[in-house]
């Protein structure tokens, strides 16, 4: 898993080809994901030749949570890709709002993750940039469901990661499997990920994102976390009145 070590690199191209994918190819349910607790489709999509794997989750598939009672799922899976591409870590996959059979919801490209690697060893590892860069990305969004399933390692050693449907709320609920580094000094990569952050939390390409898919008081509160994080430069700690594991981790 060496080519896995390295430290996590800018997108290319920002993914243009996949997003004009996902937005305007044809899209074709081939099954449901089961396992997952609001309707989550299979499907593929095509467009001029081109065709890819996606999974598909409708507005009108999602159950509502008592804990965030603002917008929707779907539009917390675009936020946390826009964050994920201002962060410059590519950690969501391609990531769009369309109709879809089942009326509007998200789409995101599927990520076919390497078999061979441990998803239990890798979710525990102390070195891998690509996990730790994870780590400050769900601290950012205030992931409250960070799973080790959650972890898409792609062959080429590129680490992705999938659900964010219940991530910033206003009120602290950081719930990880990653809690490995809480308390070191961010790393070098970090603090420049969290400045591109903050610049463009400032009237950029982000703050349009956020503000179109979440409130002005998460939006807000999404600023504050990542003040916080350049201010004392290191990894949070669990919070004391909140489950810090997801479960189950799995």
């Amino acid at each position: 898993m060496a080519a896995a070590e390295s430290a996590p690199e800018l997108p290319s191209g920002r993914h243009d080809l996949d997003i004009d994918l996902l937005e305007h190819g044809e899209l074709e349910v081939r099954g449901r994901l089961a396992e997952a607790s609001n309707a989550t489709m299979y499907c593929t999509i095509t467009r001029d030749g081109r065709e890819a794997a996606c999974v598909y989750k409708p507005i009108a598939g999602e159950r509502p949570l008592w804990d965030f009672p603002d917008g929707t799922l779907a539009g917390r899976e675009l936020a946390a890709y826009a964050v994920s591409l201002a962060s410059g870590w590519d950690i969501v996959p391609p990531t769009v709002y369309r109709d879809g059979p089942f009326g509007p919801g998200m789409c995101q490209l599927w990520i076919d993750s390497d078999e061979a690697v441990d998803l239990v060893a890798l979710a525990r590892s102390r070195v891998h940039a690509g996990l730790r860069a994870m780590a400050v990305f769900d601290a950012v969004i205030n992931n409250a469901d960070r799973k080790i399933g959650h972890l898409l390692p792609a062959p080429d050693g590129h680490l992705y990661g999938c659900d964010h449907g219940v991530c910033f709320a206003e009120e602290y609920k950081l719930r990880t499997v990653l809690w490995q580094w809480r308390g070191d000094p961010l790393t070098p990569d970090a603090v420049l990920a969290l400045e591109r952050i903050s610049a463009q939390l400032d009237g950029g390409e982000l703050a349009e994102a956020l503000a179109r898919w979440l409130t002005a008081d998460e939006v807000m509160a999404t600023r504050i976390r990542v003040e916080l994080l350049l201010r004392h430069r290191v990894h949070p700690y669990p919070p004391e009145d909140w489950p810090a594991v997801p479960w189950p981790p799995i």
